[in-house]
């Protein structure tokens, strides 16, 4: 390992470290050294209003170093407060959710109503991905989803699918022209079968939030892991999954946990997951 190398991973252990007590104690951590992150599972939900107010959750990325987020929400309002506010340090990119209600989780593969939502909404004309939805094994296999990946792929949209395995397959069989963001990669999909789709989909990014296995004891990166990583640092991003009011109140510990295994990464690696990829896709 190259000099500057090694001094950077040290280094960024130790802050790592010492930010990750600081947020845990509700201290701000302000580092300047500190690794920037893009958050690419952010949910901003509106039932009937969200957990903080838009200054409120603009000031906690700013406190925690978010360079920007992948922002979408149930329903889309909170999506487009984000958007209408124009924060100049941090930059929203909107997803379409296709949901109005939480119950749509459920029943949206066969609703042509939500089809309906998402062409509406792809009109507003700054929305860059459609999703986080949820989807699971033969229920990917409907008529408004393979229409909802077709007009995805029509309109150069990203795909940000909360999907099983069985479920991702079908949707890049839907089209293989799709691109997609897999949500917490499969959960816990074997390391060796993430590899395998990395190779057989090139339009495919992991995103690590609820990831099991990442790391082990003493929060060091598993071996199988680091080779992920290492040989595909182009196709992994982190982000916070802020469904419940649980994971905003939690939001810099998780954040600093991403930074705490990102420091055992080589710098170049590090950058690319969490930031750097997102400029390349979403820019």
């Amino acid at each position: 390992m190259a000099p500057v190398r090694l001094a950077w991973s040290v280094a960024s252990r130790f802050a790592a470290l010492a930010a990750g007590a600081l947020a845990l104690a509700g201290t701000p951590v302000l580092a300047q050294d500190r690794l920037p992150l893009f958050d690419a599972h952010m949910h901003y939900n509106w039932e009937p209003v969200p957990r903080y107010t838009l200054p409120q959750v603009l000031d906690l990325f700013r406190r925690n170093g978010i360079s920007g987020v992948l922002a979408n929400s149930r329903p889309n309002d909170g999506t487009r407060a984000l958007v209408e506010a124009n924060p100049k340090d941090v930059w929203i990119v909107p997803f379409i959710r296709p949901y109005v209600i939480r119950p749509d989780i459920q029943t949206w593969m066969n609703d042509p109503k939500i089809f309906d939502l998402v062409q509406a909404e792809y009109r507003r004309g700054y929305y860059k991905g459609i999703g986080e939805f949820h989807l699971s094994g033969r229920a990917a296999d409907t008529e408004w989803v393979r229409r909802t990946v077709d007009f995805a792929v029509e309109r150069d949209l990203y795909l940000h699918a909360h999907a099983d395995d069985e479920a991702l397959e079908i949707l890049f069989r839907h089209n293989p022209r799709a691109r997609i963001v897999w949500a917490h990669t499969g959960f816990s999909t074997a390391p060796e079968k993430v590899a395998a789709y990395l190779e057989r989909y090139p339009a495919l990014w992991c995103e690590l939030s609820y990831r099991y296995g990442i790391t082990g004891e003493g929060g060091r990166l598993t071996p199988e892991w680091r080779r992920l990583f290492e040989r595909y640092p182009d196709r992994f991003l982190v982000g916070s999954d802020t469904w419940t009011d649980a994971r905003w109140e939690q939001y810099g510990p998780i954040m600093e946990g991403y930074r705490g295994w990102l420091s055992q990464l080589p710098r170049e690696v590090a950058e690319k997951i969490a930031f750097r990829n997102a400029d390349r896709l979403f820019r």
